[in-house]
């Protein structure tokens, strides 16, 4: 298995969890608000979907021969600046925390499934390479498909944890 086919299928492997965790759920649990973040497993998707609609611009950019065309979001602040991401995390939340859940969850399920299938379209020495595209700024491009994978695992593991702990 090469590099790319080995991101792609943990990545898979990432959204089957998610989809059997949120399954499980009650939509009382997916709105209840978990201590001491006061974030839903809801405003977790919400925010996962968010940003990950960067990660799908970069892609869709790669696939294009095209610099991306990011989010509303990130015009307004900065999604590459660590100064702007508290500010950028309370506007996802505020813009999306009124949405239904069956609409959350379809917007995240589509943009995930929207991601895979735009990383299926890049080859694998694109991805790597670290030079191929200036606007990810000396990162190869595999960079956006492993930190969706790691916030994602971030936010599942904290969902767990709070099942675990308020009784699943």
């Amino acid at each position: 298995m090469n590099m790319k086919e080995h991101i792609l299928a943990a990545l898979r492997e990432q959204f089957k969890r998610w989809e059997e965790l949120l399954a499980g759920m009650s939509e009382t649990q997916i709105t209840t608000p978990h201590s001491p973040s006061e974030w839903s497993t809801k405003d977790e998707i919400s925010h996962l979907w968010a940003w990950q609609q960067r990660s799908i611009a970069r892609l869709a950019a790669a696939t294009l021969d095209r610099e991306p065309d990011y989010p509303k979001w990130s015009r307004e602040l900065d999604p590459n600046s660590d100064a702007d991401v508290d500010k950028i995390n309370a506007w996802i939340h505020e813009t999306t925390r009124k949405d239904p859940w069956s609409k959350v969850h379809l917007d995240w399920k589509i943009g995930f499934l929207r991601f895979l299938e735009l990383g299926e379209k890049i080859t694998e020495k694109d991805l790597l390479d670290e030079g191929k595209y200036p606007w990810m700024k000396g990162a190869p491009l595999a960079f956006s498909l492993l930190s969706s994978y790691d916030h994602h695992q971030e936010h599942y593991d904290g969902s767990v944890a709070w099942l675990d702990q308020n009784g699943k």
